[in-house]
């Protein structure tokens, strides 16, 4: 689903790298209060992803661990790549619109790269429109 008029809400969903690849899980956090709270205070997220939107920048100060970032364009497609250890704070990127956060390493396990095109499939619960 690339629609950009979506209102995004908290909760899980799929993410879709291509189509010979397996779906990776999803937690999206479109609130302020899941924004803000994000990764802190996990021990890792492995094999899963979360999507922070809106969001143009991240930052891992009192994270436990290095994380992978990917930042999206409106339409979902990755604009730029970085890994980010603890105690960090990540440049804005001025085209974002979502930040994709995994531990470090797994976007390169995923062949995600710059002008990587994803998709979400969402819950019912999500309003689109």
């Amino acid at each position: 689903m690339t629609d950009t008029r979506r209102r995004w809400r908290d909760g899980g969903a799929l993410l879709r790298l291509g189509p010979d690849l397996a779906p990776v899980p999803l937690e999206i956090a479109a609130s302020y209060r899941a924004r803000t709270r994000g990764l802190l205070g996990r021990d890792g997220i492995p094999g899963a992803a979360l999507l922070l939107t809106p969001a143009g920048s991240v930052h891992t100060f009192r994270m436990r661990f290095a994380i992978d970032v990917a930042y999206l364009d409106r339409r979902l497609r990755v604009i730029a790549l970085t890994t980010m250890p603890p105690g960090r704070l990540g440049l804005p990127r001025l085209r974002s619109r979502h930040v994709l956060e995994a531990e470090a390493g797994a976007m390169a396990a995923w062949g995600l790269r710059a002008g990587s095109q994803l998709d979400i499939d969402l819950p019912e619960r999500l309003d689109c429109g």
